[in-house]
């Protein structure tokens, strides 16, 4: 068989296969502390498991319309305005079967040879993925470790020419933990005004994950770009709800046809009785989100901590997410040589830094989406063997 060329440029997410090896290690009778996979260690909120459970009861079992339950859509849409004060019609909003489509469909709308994509770099895999698999030239934008991962919109501006499409930003940041701050975002929105023909993809699945009592520097809060906006958040990481595989996305009015077509070729909808808890999920007691946050924190300050006082490695404080991308050069290792001996000799899983971009080989990234206990327990065990 002779499959198409373009096969070939499709990455992959590394997590996932740092995640087989780990269970395999299980498996085999080890003990494994997994910092690797990026999900919360919480249970889903019971008032959300029992509004599922009740849907399938009622009989929410046939298929939707390919962009969401208008009912979705609409408590999407009261969700933006309560968050952000933005005035968001639900025909705008698309609901897919995680966060992943979106992107994947945002950048396959905008990727061809000839054109360029900008992507982060630290970054999400599937990014710069997609965009290979298009054709488009994935051009990264580096964030810096010295300014704790932000980055520079005159950097940033820098980087678009007549061939770019398409400008992805990630905040809070998968995987550094870096927050964008918003005098950088302002900056950056000024400067798009010089380009109306690039679009822009704005991936906010950390909303909600923002430490140190900051707000969080939403696109929403700049209409003049709704006409090439396209923001894509969900309820997997806010609600414990990875496995549940909900998305929601704003798109400007002129691509949500567009998008729903892409789902009607693919998936062509999304569960109902899982819309009915997402939907109890927006609009039902948020308490747990306070006391999820606050163990977040907790576990924040002893990663932080427990890594910058073992030799060889620099770390620095997360501002979103639940993720750390420390340094780890200075104790004679690449990060990918550093997180294969704490998987096999520490029995810790964590995700090597080249899994994020080619210019990260001197970093790896924990995610402290695990008990406080055993976070203790593997920096106990990466201590040892270093």
């Amino acid at each position: 068989m002779k499959i198409a060329d373009n096969f070939s440029r499709l990455g992959t997410e590394n997590a996932f296969v740092i995640l087989a090896k780990a269970k395999k290690l299980e498996s085999e009778g080890r003990e494994i502390i997994n910092l690797g996979i990026g999900q919360p260690d919480f249970l889903t909120p019971k008032h959300i498991v029992e509004a599922g459970k009740k849907a399938l009861d009622d009989g929410h079992h046939g298929y939707t319309p390919a962009n969401g339950t208008q009912e979705l859509r609409d408590g999407v849409s009261r969700h933006i305005k309560k968050m952000y004060g933005a005035e968001i019609d639900s025909a705008r909003v698309f609901i897919a079967p995680g966060g992943k489509p979106s992107m994947y469909f945002a950048i396959m709308m905008f990727g061809q040879p000839g054109t360029e994509i900008i992507y982060p770099e630290p970054g999400f895999p599937i990014y710069e993925s997609v965009i290979n698999y298009t054709g488009a030239k994935a051009i990264p934008m580096y964030l810096s470790e010295k300014k704790n991962f932000s980055f520079n919109a005159d950097e940033v501006l820098s980087l678009i020419n007549d061939k770019t499409r398409l400008l992805i930003i990630n905040n809070p940041q998968n995987p550094t933990g870096g927050l964008i701050d918003k005098n950088e975002i302002d900056k950056l929105v000024q400067g798009l005004k010089k380009y109306p023909e690039v679009a822009i993809l704005s991936d906010e699945i950390y909303s909600r994950q923002i430490y140190d009592g900051k707000k969080m520097p939403s696109f929403f809060y700049y209409p003049e770009l709704y006409d090439r906006l396209i923001v894509m958040d969900g309820w997997s990481k806010t609600y414990a709800m990875t496995g549940w595989r909900l998305g929601w996305s704003v798109w400007p009015e002129s691509l949500i046809d567009k998008v729903t077509r892409m789902a009607i070729n693919s998936y062509s909808c999304v569960s109902a009785a899982n819309q009915v808890a997402a939907l109890a999920a927006l609009e039902g007691p948020h308490d747990f989100l306070d006391d999820m946050m606050e163990k977040f924190d907790k576990r924040r300050e002893l990663i932080v901590n427990g890594l910058n006082s073992l030799p060889g490695i620099k770390c620095n404080n997360p501002g979103g997410a639940f993720y750390t991308f420390p340094n780890v050069s200075e104790t004679g290792m690449s990060g990918d040589t550093f997180a294969e001996k704490c998987l096999y000799d520490a029995g810790v899983a964590l995700v090597p830094g080249t899994s994020f971009g080619k210019s990260c080989t001197n970093f790896v990234r924990f995610s402290f989406a695990n008990s406080y206990e055993n976070i203790e327990k593997a920096l106990e065990k990466i201590k040892k063997i270093l």
